[in-house]
């Protein structure tokens, strides 16, 4: 309870300190928008919480949420722009008095607050526009990747890679459908999907699972578990009832095409060469460590060309890397790219996840080992996504022999 009260505490002061800057340049109707507005916002993103909980498969609780931190971004913002003049404002009324002159605080300018104003709706046009627009800008990332012991008939073998599709998050049957008609436009030979195929129960599979269906690869749609996928994060009435919701899980997973692989591994084969596709249970800093590679390779051979997927690439850095057996490409998932950044290929690639993963977006190389880390197909709490867009990765093998 007291840190609700904290909190209630924290936005009360951050509208009395936004309204300050709102004050001094807007007429009174306006004033009256901006008060009625984000009171609604918060009330509402509060009614939420109390009312369903942190429901991510709700798509009220989304909305809310989403324009709850578009708000709090605005204000945040425009607080950092006026504290900055209340700093020098302060130095004025110090000196001031020090001096023995007149001793009163000047009066905060109109111009810096309209800087803080304009400063602060510019992240919240792009969050509202990421809402709107950006959840489903899917974008396709092709790569090539050479390997000096790819089985030469395996040259040029094709790979779609997906991840993250949060079923219980997307909210347009039409738009999932074109994403779905563009990962079948790359004619991979197999699909690869990397986990969270769900937000929290099987249930959310209902209304997507005949178009999920509809991906198609000749060799193959493979899939793994990531840490959403256990149903760990949500309420259950039982363990049973978390053990049976599991089993429905899995049976989505087959009824849509899917061979699910739990510490597993299968050989596609092609004029008598083979590939090993392996597929780890969730291992993740922080998260769930069911993954097991000694037992993945069990079943393989040592000098097999091997393709790992693993839903988080911490997976890669603490374990892959420095593994006795040599994992050719790994294929991860997990970060969204936070769903939040600037991408500009070949000039920058940022978002805030990079200071919780060193491998977040895109595509990694160390000792002749290469990851990919997908940006998502889906999202997750907050609807949209800004400048990191839902990703399918296309990748084709090479062999240098």
């Amino acid at each position: 309870m007291a840190g609700w009260i904290s909190l209630f505490l924290y936005l009360t002061f951050f509208q009395f300190y936004v309204f300050q800057a709102v004050k001094e340049v807007s007429y009174q109707n306006f004033k009256i928008f901006y008060l009625v507005s984000s009171f609604l916002i918060i009330g509402n993103f509060f009614y939420q919480i109390f009312s369903r909980g942190f429901d991510s498969s709700s798509s009220f609780f989304s909305y809310s949420l989403g324009l709850f931190l578009s708000l709090f971004c605005f204000q945040l913002v425009v607080i950092s722009v006026l504290i900055v003049e209340d700093f020098f404002r302060l130095i004025s009324f110090i000196s001031s008095s020090v001096n023995k002159s007149e001793n009163i605080i000047p009066n905060r300018r109109k111009f810096v607050s309209q800087i803080a104003l304009i400063s602060g709706s510019i992240p919240f046009v792009g969050l509202i526009f990421g809402m709107i627009y950006g959840k489903y800008n899917y974008r396709v990332f092709k790569y090539e990747m050479d390997f000096d012991d790819l089985p030469k008939s395996f040259d040029g073998f094709k790979i779609t890679h997906i991840s993250d599709i949060h079923s219980g998050s997307l909210d347009n049957i039409e738009k999932v459908k074109y994403g779905i008609d563009l990962i079948n436009q790359q004619k991979s030979d197999v699909i690869l999907f990397t986990g969270d195929l769900v937000n929290n129960k099987s249930n959310e599979l209902e209304k997507w699972k005949d178009i999920f269906k509809l991906m198609e690869a000749p060799l193959g749609k493979f899939s793994i578990l990531g840490n959403h996928d256990y149903g760990d994060y949500y309420d259950w009435k039982s363990k049973d009832e978390k053990i049976n919701d599991f089993k429905k899980f899995m049976d989505y997973q087959e009824n849509m095409g899917f061979k699910l692989l739990m510490n597993e591994s299968i050989y596609l084969e092609k004029n008598e060469e083979k590939i090993a596709i392996l597929g780890s249970e969730n291992w993740g800093r922080g998260f769930k460590k069911e993954g097991d590679l000694d037992k993945m390779i069990s079943k393989i051979n040592k000098d097999d060309f091997k393709i790992l997927m693993t839903h988080d690439p911490s997976h890669w850095e603490e374990k892959v890397l420095n593994h006795k057996s040599r994992f050719q490409l790994t294929l991860s998932g997990h970060t969204h790219g936070m769903q939040f950044g600037i991408e500009i290929p070949g000039l920058i690639k940022w978002s805030p996840v990079k200071w919780r993963y060193k491998q977040w977006a895109g595509i990694y190389k160390k000792d002749k080992k290469i990851l990919n880390v997908n940006r998502g197909f889906g999202y997750l709490a907050y609807p949209g996504r800004l400048g990191i867009y839902p990703e399918i990765s296309v990748i084709t093998l090479r062999s240098r022999s």
